[in-house]
């Protein structure tokens, strides 16, 4: 099991501090309607901003037996119409086409979180064709309408296929008005600063793909970048994170609150752990699920280790080592409704300015 070792971010204010501020009560679940399964860390890319760290070197993989919980527990979870995929990039999991078979099967919405260069991995061929005949909806990577912030925020020639994928999804109907084949894109920030105004970024995203290369497609979400993992390391490194928290801080929106998507989500690991997000999920910060074998512990005494009698100036510790909650854990995502949200500085940046999900923006 793994020490349970979350870093603690700079911010100049506490997170559920914020909320008792604004007579918010602390962040609770309502019902539980999307299912959120990330299938694991594995990525044909290595984002700047990538709060998952994922690449191609990674071997973090959901298993086949995972899946088949996972699929177990949707049967009995009516009351989840949504399964949202994501990653690493998720379509290179062996069983991410299984998943969408029997979420469709099972009469569900499925979104798969694409990074479109994937369309050109190998044995990926017609990975499109694929999301076509499951009425799959895309929603696709693409943090700028112009090759320079792309490739600089996600590699050299991802610009150019990511434009030749959108086209193959466009052939097959993707992106096209009225079409049951939703294709959504997602816009999310350079550097260290808040994303524009959504709606007028959509905008010029849609006169220039359109112009530019002839693309369509329905919605542009803008999501903030995380203080997390990849993106927190540049920050630090160029000496930023704590002028980034506190733009977040400052730019706290109470307004955004009622719309967080912890409040209508589960986050499944590639392992099967539970959490209320993927952000949380990477800092190992778990669900308050219910679990049966949430975490243990050992006591050293360090002058015993070094094979003296401790005559109490040596430090007696308590290692914790933790489990989170996990699908095995429980018989139904009922049982999650109405949980307690774990909280942490990085819920900022679901709050600042018009508020950032999965979904994009939360206020107009």
């Amino acid at each position: 099991m793994p020490t349970r070792a979350i870093r603690v971010l700079p911010a100049p204010a506490r997170f559920d501090d914020a909320l008792r501020k604004h007579g918010a009560p602390p962040l609770a679940a309502a019902a539980i309607d999307t299912l959120q399964i990330n299938l694991g860390k594995r990525c044909n890319q290595a984002c700047l901003h990538c709060h998952v760290e994922a690449g191609p070197n990674r071997s973090e993989s959901m298993s086949a037996a995972t899946a088949e919980r996972l699929v177990a527990l949707l049967e009995r979870s009516p009351a989840v119409r949504t399964v949202d995929i994501t990653g690493g990039a998720p379509e290179l999991n062996p069983h991410f086409r299984d998943l969408v078979r029997a979420a469709r099967a099972r009469e569900r919405a499925v979104i798969d979180r694409c990074n479109l260069t994937i369309l050109f991995e190998p044995g990926q061929d017609d990975l499109d064709r694929f999301l076509a005949e499951h009425r799959v909806h895309v929603i696709a990577s693409l943090p700028c309408y112009g090759p320079e912030n792309v490739e600089q925020q996600r590699g050299g020639g991802v610009f150019a296929k990511s434009i030749a994928a959108l086209r193959r999804l466009n052939q097959l109907g993707y992106g096209a008005e009225g079409s049951e084949l939703r294709l959504d894109l997602v816009y999310n920030p350079l550097g260290p600063s808040l994303p524009g105004d959504q709606a007028a970024l959509e905008r010029s995203y849609k006169e220039r793909l359109a112009a530019d290369h002839g693309l369509r497609f329905h919605s542009l979400y803008t999501i903030t970048n995380m203080p997390i993992r990849r993106f927190a390391h540049a920050l630090e490194r160029d000496g930023q994170l704590e002028a980034y928290m506190r733009l977040l801080v400052e730019n706290f929106n109470p307004g955004a609150v009622a719309g967080l998507m912890c409040r209508s989500q589960i986050n499944i690991g590639y392992d099967g752990a539970l959490y209320d997000c993927d952000f949380n999920q990477m800092l190992e910060l778990a669900s308050s699920a219910p679990s049966r074998a949430r975490a243990s512990h050992r006591v050293v005494d360090r002058a015993a280790e070094h094979g003296r009698e401790n005559d109490g100036r040596d430090e007696i510790v308590r290692l914790d080592t933790f489990r989170p909650p996990t699908i095995w854990d429980i018989d139904s995502f009922a049982e999650l409704h109405e949980r307690r949200i774990a909280t942490g500085e990085h819920c900022f940046g679901c709050t600042a300015g018009a508020g950032s999900s999965c979904g994009g923006a939360l206020l107009a």
